[in-house]
């Protein structure tokens, strides 16, 4: 049980960009993933925000976080799978942190905001804000509604979205979800309001291929109300 203690440390402590690209010396490593990991902090040094680079090494380091649980202590009993899960999450987390630092981040502040959702979200909507702050096109904005949403916070998720959207400077995707937290919030005269304003996005083709949906999940959720 000492690692969610660690972790929630850990959440509350202020980033650093002093050891970001820098990997930790280990014993018992295989060739193939020291050189593995090497390769994939390289590209996390140039851009931190390279999705398909931090899910692998991501996966990596929770890949040898969990095995080497029991490891730590010889004479300790058995690790559980609960004690692994939160041995990989603390590695990741701390993956997290390090990138996070880079001035331009925004992706691993995402991955830290779903880590500490739980434990604390307020942070985790600051660090949500903070990605959005960074990342000029929308799209941090987007991964950041949705994970509110998908963690059951649709009234949160519609506070990020009002505070950071600018439908025409922001990808689409960026109002989708803002309008589907305002019909998950049943705020639905919100839900219309952001719907219309997807319309000032230059690219209107754009628009229309997602407006039938949002048009169908609004009409849906005034018919239940109606019904209630």
């Amino acid at each position: 049980m000492a690692i969610l203690p660690r972790l929630r440390k850990l959440i509350r402590r202020k980033t650093s960009a002093s050891t970001v690209g820098t990997r930790r010396p280990r014993t018992g490593e295989r060739r193939g993933d020291t050189v593995h990991e090497d390769a994939l902090r390289a590209v996390l040094v140039d851009d931190p925000n390279d999705e398909r680079a931090f899910r692998a090494l991501a996966e990596l380091v929770r890949r040898r976080a969990a095995e080497g649980a029991p490891a730590d202590d010889p004479l300790a009993a058995p690790v559980d799978d609960v004690e692994k899960q939160r041995a990989a999450d603390l590695a990741v987390w701390a993956l997290a942190e390090e990138l996070a630092g880079h001035p331009k981040g925004w992706f691993p502040l995402i991955e830290l905001g779903r880590l500490s959702l739980e434990d604390d979200p307020e942070g985790a909507v600051r660090r949500f804000a903070t990605a959005a702050e960074r990342e000029p096109t929308g799209k941090a904005l987007a991964q950041s509604i949705q994970v509110l949403r998908e963690a059951g916070q649709p009234g949160e998720a519609l506070g990020l979205g009002v505070g950071h959207w600018r439908a025409r400077e922001h990808v689409p995707e960026a109002g989708r979800q803002v309008v589907l937290a305002a019909v998950e919030a049943d705020r639905l005269l919100e839900a219309r309001m952001h719907l219309d304003a997807l319309a000032d996005y230059p690219d209107s083709r754009a628009v229309s291929a997602m407006r039938s949906e949002l048009e169908d999940a609004v009409a849906a959720a005034e018919a239940r109300r109606a019904d209630a």
